[in-house]
């Protein structure tokens, strides 16, 4: 599996969460800060979404905009900011059930679910009527990793920028499946939302990150075939050698060309990875701690206690006890 694959599955803790929100006219309104990555695809109109630390950016109809960090920001039909003093919409908004919103008046607050929720095909007769596929992706903040951290507030692809029929193809399955919904919808758009997800991050590294964080290191094809393999098999007995010849380049040329692309020499990234991986063991089983640290390559329970705390802060233990703690 690749590793932007791996990345956005371990830190995912829950399907995609939607609405189907519509605004007519003068509307606005402000969403506070998600649990994960939110996202707006505008399915219909055009709207104008204002972030918490930017300038407005506008929406055309077919745009996907995505903010990794989930951050607060508003949304409007035109250049008129959203009223700081209306009620952003909660950050768990997104946990209802499937369904339509309408979104508030500039100065005030979302109504609540609007009358015809099923949608329809007559959006487009609707003068001034915007419909949006509003959400997030909910993840768990303490798995991130610097693929997602390398991300910019806002990922805005506008829909001349793709050229790909398959991504094409998603929205167009989406706009139906939502103005139409129909047996197995739910599970349907949950489906293309976790594919709209990846295809944005993929134009992304690719066309503005192989030049920041790590983007060059994804865009590598030696570099990242060793990360896939780090994160395939984190518990295998890796040395800057053997990952040399999994990357097709001797020792000292690997591990110069890694570190330079990676930030931190292959043995390092190797840990940290093997970290994760035993802290998502800790989280979702009840494997004894030697199992886990065998797992991920550690002979000795102590050794392996040793480098988690350096990672993490806390030992092994404690960290179970405190993952268990929260999720009750």
């Amino acid at each position: 599996m690749d590793v932007l694959s791996q990345v956005t599955g371990s830190m995912r803790t829950d399907r995609p969460r939607w609405l189907r929100l519509e605004g007519q006219a003068a509307w606005g309104q402000r969403f506070g800060a998600a649990r994960g990555m939110a996202f707006h695809v505008v399915l219909h109109g055009s709207a104008v979404l204002y972030p918490a630390g930017g300038g407005p950016v506008a929406l055309a109809e077919g745009d996907v905009v995505l903010l990794p960090a989930g951050g607060a920001h508003g949304l409007a039909d035109g250049p008129t900011v959203p009223s700081p003093e209306s009620s952003p919409w909660p950050a768990d908004v997104f946990g209802t059930d499937p369904g339509t919103w309408d979104l508030g008046a500039r100065e005030g607050t979302a109504e609540g679910p609007a009358a015809g929720a099923a949608g329809s095909d007559t959006d487009a007769g609707r003068v001034g009527r915007t419909v949006v596929l509003g959400g997030v992706f909910p993840l768990d903040r303490s798995r991130c990793h610097p693929v997602v951290n390398d991300l910019p507030e806002i990922i805005h692809l506008p829909v001349g920028a793709r050229q790909e029929s398959r991504l094409r193809a998603i929205l167009d399955l989406l706009r139906h499946e939502v103005r139409r919904p129909d047996m197995g919808s739910d599970a349907l758009i949950g489906s293309l939302l976790d594919a709209l997800l990846l295809y944005v991050l993929r134009w992304w590294y690719r066309d503005h990150g192989a030049g920041t964080g790590w983007g060059p290191a994804l865009n590598d094809p030696a570099i990242s075939r060793v990360l896939c393999r780090m994160h395939e098999s984190p518990g295998d007995p890796w040395t800057v050698e053997r990952l040399g010849a999994v990357a097709g380049l001797s020792r000292s040329a690997f591990a110069r060309r890694f570190t330079e692309l990676v930030g931190r020499p292959p043995l390092g990234q190797l840990t940290w990875i093997r970290m994760n991986a035993a802290a998502e063991r800790l989280r979702d089983s009840d494997d004894p701690l030697s199992a886990v640290a065998q797992q991920v390559g550690y002979a000795s329970e102590f050794a392996f206690s040793t480098a988690f705390r350096r990672v993490f802060g806390t030992a092994p233990g404690a960290y179970r006890r405190q993952s268990t703690d929260r999720a009750a």
